[in-house]
């Protein structure tokens, strides 16, 4: 790795495993990550932990080093992919209900949950002409790729997931079922509503959309298009590589090199997608927020705040 490319390595980590001592445990991880330099947002909840971080190489392995000596952390899940800056601005650990909203509180991986896949075994699993294919992420994320032929249930949060089965499948016509989200965390989570709802066959991609760009060959892809992620890289395409949209700063949604050519685009103030939603009010604060990024900027200085809120459109 050519020095000054490259160096920061950003991981995503998910588990769900019954975790107790809540407070306790947000202590120790956030001292430790603070202690190795590390960066970003940990979720916690008696259903297990997700997150994303970044670090330099030796700082994220250690950090994983001590997170997997942790009890129930043993085999925890995860992914890692480089970038030239740090995506991020500052550590934080949060306690939640869940580690991925779906509203529902008897759903838990730790009791039940579908089949996982690998990678590799992926494009049979959504080749087979009986399995019905379900991108389980949001509108905005499936708008800029999805896997071919899949299904998009519209959702604007994984919390409207639950309604969209409810409607549109049925235990006794959908036998079989597979999944994939961006991490594999919420197709997880997803696939034991599925299973506790009476669906028999449900599969799931393990490591998400992540690991399978990383591990399967464009040549070999059933992947189009890019996969939004909740850093400041925005999208990445295979080999985990830079992808190619930007982020409306005001709503967070990935927009186009085309999308900023349109009339509703204002840098930090509104996009195509959010111009209408967003009230007079909002705008004033979003172009003054936008100035402060900008004479920050001019003096060669991040703006701390601004940068907190890359990520906070996660469902």
């Amino acid at each position: 790795m050519d020095e000054g490319l490259n160096m920061f390595t950003v991981t995503a980590l998910y588990k769900f495993v019954s975790l107790k001592n809540l407070d306790d445990l947000k202590s120790k991880i956030y001292r430790a990550c603070v202690d190795h330099n590390i960066k970003g947002t940990l979720l916690l909840a008696h259903e297990g932990i997700n997150g994303t971080i970044a670090g330099t190489e030796n700082d994220i392995q250690n950090i994983l080093k001590f997170l997997k000596s942790l009890d129930g952390l043993e085999n925890l899940e995860h992914k890692e992919s480089h970038a030239e800056e740090m995506p991020f601005y500052r550590m934080k650990v949060r306690l939640k209900k869940e580690i991925v909203t779906i509203g529902i509180a008897d759903v838990d991986p730790n009791d039940v949950v579908g089949t996982y896949v690998d990678p590799q075994d992926w494009n049979d699993i959504i080749s087979d002409p009986d399995v019905i294919t379900i991108d389980t992420r949001n509108d905005y994320e499936v708008a800029i790729g999805t896997f071919k032929g899949a299904v998009d249930p519209n959702t604007k949060s994984f919390r409207e997931f639950p309604e969209y089965v409810e409607k549109n499948l049925d235990p006794q016509k959908n036998k079989k079922v597979a999944m994939f989200c961006t991490g594999g965390i919420r197709c997880e989570k997803a696939s034991s509503y599925m299973k506790k709802m009476g669906f028999e066959e449900v599969y799931h991609l393990k490591g998400g959309i992540l690991k399978y760009l990383e591990n399967v060959p464009k040549e070999n892809s059933l992947w189009d298009g890019d996969c939004f992620v909740f850093d400041q890289r925005v999208s990445v395409k295979h080999g985990l590589e830079l992808g190619d949209f930007d982020q409306c700063h005001a709503c967070r949604r990935p927009i186009s090199e085309q999308d900023k050519q349109n009339d509703y685009y204002m840098e930090g103030v509104s996009c195509l997608h959010c111009h209408d939603e967003m009230t007079d009010d909002q705008k004033e604060r979003f172009a003054e927020r936008q100035k402060q990024i900008e004479l920050a900027r001019q003096r060669g200085e991040a703006h701390i705040g601004a940068a907190d809120e890359v990520g906070k459109k996660v469902s």
